[in-house]
């Protein structure tokens, strides 16, 4: 891979997720809709507004109007740049520094790196999941913030919880970035060696990354997704008057409770959404970063 400075991989690398997440986020609605469904049944109620992807989306459209499977974009936006910017500055540091090179390296960097980025992006991924959630009362899953805009959502977390409400659900956040992110940057970088050994495609072809992608996309997907659907769930549910889950406890209660009611698959719910999502959004980040570095590479060697 070209090696470039970590300034300009915080660049390259908000940049690429940002580009991606305008093709994902649909996806990403329908996702949060599906996953917060399962709650509803858990307590006892059992509206099924969502039944399946292509249904959902339709759903979503008929519900929201086509605009609404755009729901949550600016937020979205918001913490993949703020997520991102973090990540791949700490991970292109870590490989400046040489700790890629040693063994399980990529797999510690990208980890630690993804938690750094979920940490910073946290509030604005909270503000995400809640605008997701929202919609007409028919087709309502999972508690309703009835927020307005993003800036909005702010004012009202920081005037209700305080600073720290708007890391609300962090604790679920970090394991699955984390995670997420070593599946991410270690599998797409021995997908990409291993796609150039066998010389199925030109060295220097953009499809030897785009291959490179889509290995690691079902890495991501399998590793991230119960960490998902757990994150979801506490990003969205209520809230007492000094911040304190209404619902869960935390990562571990939500995981059991999630578990214990609605059985072990339910943290596999939205799969197919999630891989749908995860999967592009892996693919097309991957391109993307993997693209701009080759161009700030040769641009380097050109003013040299």
């Amino acid at each position: 891979m070209e090696t470039v400075p970590p300034v300009v991989d915080l660049v390259l690398g908000a940049s690429a997720c940002c580009l991606a997440c305008v093709f994902t986020n649909p996806l990403e609605v329908v996702k949060t809709r599906l996953q917060l469904q399962g709650e509803l049944q858990a307590q006892g109620t059992y509206p099924r507004p969502y039944r399946g992807f292509i249904a959902s989306v339709a759903a979503v459209a008929r519900a929201d109007g086509l605009w609404g499977l755009q729901k949550g974009l600016a937020a979205g936006l918001l913490y993949q740049g703020l997520m991102n910017s973090v990540r791949f500055y700490c991970y292109s540091l870590a490989c400046q520094a040489g700790l890629t090179q040693q063994p399980g390296g990529t797999v510690v960097a990208g980890a630690v790196a993804g938690a750094l980025g979920a940490f910073v992006g946290s509030p604005a991924y909270l503000i995400k999941t809640q605008l997701q959630a929202q919609t007409v009362a028919a087709m309502a899953v999972g508690h309703q913030h009835n927020h307005q805009t993003v800036l909005g959502a702010l004012e009202t977390i920081w005037r209700q919880q305080g600073l720290l409400g708007l890391w609300q659900g962090v604790g679920g956040a970090v394991p699955r970035v984390m995670v997420g992110s070593a599946a991410q940057l270690a599998t797409f970088a021995s997908a990409k060696a291993w796609v150039q050994k066998q010389q199925w495609l030109p060295e220097d072809s953009w499809l030897v990354a785009l291959a490179g992608g889509m290995i690691s996309s079902i890495a991501v997907v399998v590793v991230m997704t119960p960490f998902d659907v757990v994150s979801t769930r506490l990003y969205n549910q209520p809230v007492d008057r000094v911040g304190r889950g209404q619902l869960y406890g935390g990562l571990t209660d939500c995981m059991v409770k999630i578990w214990r009611q609605e059985g072990p698959l339910a943290l596999y719910k939205g799969l197919g959404p999630a891989y749908l999502r995860l999967g592009p959004h892996t693919i097309l980040s991957m391109l993307f970063w993997d693209e701009l570095r080759k161009l700030a590479g040769r641009a380097q060697h050109q003013g040299t």
